[in-house]
């Protein structure tokens, strides 16, 4: 396994909190923490959303990325999971690791400080290079889109 160097800083509001970890040997995501205030959990309301606060900044090499995705536990126990799944934090972005989360299910629920909120996995990055065209190579699939292939 090959592993990248990512330099992070916690944040005032993030202190005392432990730094994202990899829960397992072969784990592929660092779980993120809530840096919510201890005495005031964010209770985040069925329906609703909310930017939850990590308390890290990180810099990434360049050619890679960190995907913010969802808690798998999170999700099937209480309906709570990453709104823009996967969140993409780019290389040269230096703030705040946000985690925007909604509650689809039917009971409010409480975030406190401390908790895993999310999983961060790094990826390295490729860059396309456009080329206009006047028209495509044909395929059997063509442009056969939504269900095209099946259910």
């Amino acid at each position: 396994m090959r592993a990248v160097k990512v330099e992070v800083c916690q944040l005032p509001h993030g202190e005392g909190l432990a730094l994202p970890a990899y829960q397992s040997a072969d784990a592929a995501g660092l779980d993120l923490l809530a840096a919510v205030p201890a005495d005031t959990p964010l209770i985040l309301s069925p329906g609703k959303h909310a930017m939850v606060p990590t308390g890290l900044m990180i810099a990434l090499p360049r050619g890679f990325e960190a995907q913010v995705r969802p808690r798998s536990g999170l999700a099937a126990k209480h309906g709570v999971t990453v709104l823009n799944s996967p969140g993409t934090v780019d290389a040269d972005y230096r703030g705040e690791i946000n985690v925007l989360l909604i509650n689809h299910g039917d009971a409010p629920f409480p975030i406190r400080r401390g908790e895993r909120i999310a999983q961060m996995v790094i990826a390295p990055v490729v860059q396309a290079e456009l080329i206009p065209v006047a028209s495509l190579s044909s395929t059997t699939r063509g442009s056969g889109g939504f269900g095209s292939t099946g259910r």
